[in-house]
């Protein structure tokens, strides 16, 4: 598999690309180097071309802040369906404008239209009963858990116990709220 990534600031070096957060043991990507090419910004033209990539699963994980508010839309939609890609989002509903999504779900292949979405989350959440998502057969909607699993809690005192570490070190925390971010 070939990972790209997008984030709000550039992460032009090695040093910048480096994950300073909580990792489970023996999993994740903690230099930075699985990502063949790193993009990033707020505004639609950078946006635009990261999409541009060949992509063909797009994987949501970002913070929902004004400026990620309805993110992505038809033109994104348009931009993905040119490569059928395929959409996941485990982030907030509202990162994508339903019904834009809705539109480009029901679109052939052939027509430029998405090949399906994966949902954890939607907008509004919960899902309403007569949201044309439920039955839909390229689409597959979960109840918001994919943060959940088995070792959360153990995972959750895991960091606890390093920031409680760090802060008897006087080092940084890791995965600290940044409050004039907003996440």
């Amino acid at each position: 598999m070939d990972v790209v990534a997008y984030t709000a600031s550039p992460r032009k070096t090695p040093e910048s690309r480096k994950d300073r957060g909580y990792i489970v043991p023996n999993t994740g990507d903690p230099d930075g180097s699985i990502p063949t090419a790193w993009y990033s910004g707020l505004d639609k033209e950078s946006l635009h071309t990261f999409l541009k990539q060949d992509i063909d699963i797009l994987l949501i994980a970002v913070p929902l802040t004004p400026e990620t508010l309805h993110f992505l839309g038809a033109e994104e939609f348009e931009i993905l369906g040119k490569k059928n890609a395929l959409i996941i989002n485990i982030a907030r509903g509202s990162i994508i404008k339903q019904d834009d999504l809705i539109a480009a779900l029901k679109k052939k292949p052939e027509e430029g239209g998405l090949r399906g979405a994966a949902l954890d989350v939607t907008d509004p959440e919960p899902l309403n009963e007569d949201s044309e998502l439920w039955d839909m057969e390229n689409v597959a909607i979960t109840p918001h858990v994919s943060g959940q699993g088995t070792a959360y809690v153990e995972r959750s005192f895991a960091i606890l116990e390093r920031n409680l570490t760090s802060l008897e070190e006087g080092r940084p925390f890791i995965n600290e709220v940044n409050r004039k971010r907003g996440y």
